[in-house]
């Protein structure tokens, strides 16, 4: 029946029971499937971790010039890791660490959620937080 229209014959559902076969023009079938992956990929978004670091003595300016920085990426839709870092004898306020990334959580609950709660990684305490929002403004 292909031969007499003068098209193909293509297997669209092979893993079927029959398979599944249509009379078509290959090179226009390709051609559709390709632009539809093109747009499938054009529109997938990309998340990226971000990462801010604190220390546990982290002065009030620089918490929130950090903090307006985690807005800013979570606006653009990537994630960020907070990460307080302690160093040498600081290990003993680790109650500090946690105070602070619980402010940092605080300061920006209108922009993001928590992905991973506040854990104890070496040297590290750290929180995982996500954008809220759907919408990803798009960089050029």
């Amino acid at each position: 029946m292909a031969e007499e229209k003068e098209q193909d014959l293509v297997e669209i559902a092979p893993q079927a029971k029959p398979p599944v076969c249509k009379i078509i023009d290959y090179g226009k079938f390709r051609y559709e499937q390709q632009k539809r992956d093109k747009l499938q990929r054009k529109n997938q978004s990309v998340s990226i971790l971000k990462e801010i670091r604190f220390h546990p003595n982290t002065d009030v300016h620089d918490f929130e010039f950090k903090a307006k920085h985690a807005i800013n990426f979570l606006d653009e839709g990537n994630k960020v890791k907070a990460t307080v870092r302690f160093k040498g004898r600081e290990m003993a306020y680790k109650e500090q660490g946690s105070d602070l990334l619980n402010r940092f959580i605080g300061r920006i609950e209108e922009y993001a959620k928590v992905e991973t709660p506040i854990k104890m990684e070496g040297r590290n305490m750290s929180v995982i937080l996500a954008p809220l929002s759907k919408k990803i403004k798009k960089t050029n």
